[in-house]
């Protein structure tokens, strides 16, 4: 079973507040969750996963405030294109300070902070970063539609030569990310600029931009719509789709190119020629904002989530009070390996409702007098399985390995085991 009461696919506002994920508090403010403890080690775990995933794709990873001047929006293009939607300025010792509703350009500020060569290119940028938006009220629900953003962005300033392979990387980045996380993309679809004056005028950075997108999507075989009035203010997108569970589509990801910052901002490179060129800009996503690519995990796995991303990863079962001991010494040799483990104490019910208790953690292990007069620990795995009673060095360095994987196995089975 994958998930709680039987159910495959729940309301993640319901189901993160009964697992202890997230909440939100009208003092705090609409829109704005917090995160309670195991919320947090499972955006902490997809947090650092997307970072060593770019950071063995070559992206360099940078910091910048979340504030910006007002002439910064201005310079981008949000400001005359996207004003609606950000949160007035603020006047702050004589100048008009924005709370950033995109990372962009600061990004495009990063890049121009110094003279760029073209055997700098293509230069990945990365963050994970604050950015918001001025919802309304009433669009406001859960995780999926908040006001302050927590989002894993990227830019890659590259040459026009460079474009389709950045972006072929980027989509084939998302898809492995969809394989660890254990989810799909309902679908792609390609955002093109639709009628009315949002758009930046400018034809023929539109036509180059969506060209190199469909060769993209054509190359890789991906099968697509294109849907008119979807795309970015600056240029068109692709657009990763995923489906809740009320049958409601979103964008989860998203690869964009942008001939437009790229020149609001002047950024030049020098070629191999000795000239300044300009740089194109792939803006990239892979798992969107935190705050939806949780809310749609959880009603994926409905709290049964893979290890790597487990809250709690292993909870140990003393039998009795006398195993207590041994139980706190194997919880401590698994978070020496990295795990999340914890100890369900023998005052809290009997060992046949403890596990019940902890029903979606991965691995169950029981340690009674037995196991612990044998060195040994008797896994339980989420799905029913029963391992045989292992070594306590082995059983952590199993599970570890597992989850050091990050994907959706539950166990490594092996020719010794006798599976129950």
């Amino acid at each position: 079973m994958n998930a709680i009461d039987g159910e495959a696919v729940h309301d993640h506002r319901r189901l993160g507040r009964e697992l202890g994920l997230f909440d939100t508090d009208p003092l705090i403010g609409a829109g704005l969750p917090y995160w309670l403890p195991d919320g947090a080690a499972l955006r902490h775990a997809l947090e650092e996963y997307i970072r060593g995933q770019e950071r063995a794709a070559g992206y360099r990873h940078v910091y910048s405030p979340v504030l910006g001047k007002r002439e910064l929006y201005e310079v981008s293009g949000h400001w005359a294109h996207y004003r609606e939607d950000m949160f007035p300025p603020m006047e702050v010792g004589g100048e008009e300070m924005v709370l950033r509703p995109s990372l962009c350009p600061h990004h495009a500020v990063l890049f121009r902070s110094r003279a760029r060569s073209y055997r700098e290119l293509p230069l990945r940028m990365a963050e994970l970063g604050g950015m918001f938006r001025a919802e309304l009220s009433g669009v406001l629900g859960g995780l999926t539609r908040v006001r302050a953003i927590q989002l894993n962005d990227a830019h890659i300033f590259c040459t026009p030569e460079q474009v389709g392979q950045e972006a072929a990387g980027a989509l084939e980045m998302i898809g492995r990310a969809y394989d660890a996380m254990g989810i799909r993309a309902a679908r792609y679809r390609l955002s093109l600029p639709g009628k009315g004056g949002k758009y930046v005028a400018a034809p023929e950075a539109w036509r180059r931009a969506t060209e190199e997108l469909v060769d993209v999507l054509e190359r890789l075989g991906l099968p697509y719509d294109a849907d008119e009035g979807e795309a970015a203010f600056y240029g068109p997108k692709i657009d990763v789709q995923v489906i809740d569970h009320a049958g409601r589509e979103s964008t989860l990801s998203t690869v964009q190119v942008d001939f437009h910052q790229p020149e609001r901002f002047d950024l030049r490179y020098v070629g191999a020629d000795g000239g300044r060129h300009r740089p194109v800009m792939v803006h990239r996503s892979v798992v969107g904002s935190v705050e939806r690519a949780v809310a749609h995990l959880v009603e994926v796995h409905g709290g049964a989530f893979p290890v790597w991303l487990a809250p709690v990863q292993v909870v140990v079962l003393p039998v009795g009070a006398d195993q207590r001991a041994s139980a706190e010494a194997f919880a401590a040799r698994c978070a020496a390996l990295g795990l999340r483990a914890e100890v369900s104490d023998p005052e809290d019910g009997s060992l046949g409702a403890r596990i019940r208790q902890a029903r979606l953690v991965p691995y169950q292990a029981v340690v009674g007098p037995r196991e612990v007069a044998d060195g040994l620990v008797a896994l339980r795995l989420r799905d029913g399985r029963r391992p045989r009673p292992l070594p306590e060095a082995e059983a952590a360095a199993r599970i570890a390995a597992v989850a050091g994987e990050h994907g959706v196995r539950l166990w490594d089975e092996q020719e010794d085991d006798r599976v129950r």
